[in-house]
């Protein structure tokens, strides 16, 4: 199986498997425990929420970044 393939097998994947894949990746390049990992990503999600609620930032729809990555990995 070449990386189109996998990556075809991928994107057919519910958003459920393909968000624990991305953390089981993201998770085997660093060298930090999953509970690190974990609470990095906590604080991180806690931050962007904030930026959210007072308006520094906007939402995006998933389906308009599937589209944006899509398009970059042409």
């Amino acid at each position: 199986m070449n990386l189109a393939q996998l990556e075809s097998e991928i994107f057919s994947l519910p958003i459920q498997d393909r968000a624990l894949l991305a953390k089981r990746l993201l998770l085997s390049l660093e060298e930090i425990t999953e509970p690190e990992f974990d609470s990095l990503w906590g604080v991180a999600s806690a931050h962007h929420a904030a930026e959210f609620d007072v308006g520094r930032v906007q939402s995006i729809s998933g389906e308009d970044v599937a589209k944006k990555v899509r398009m970059l990995l042409r």
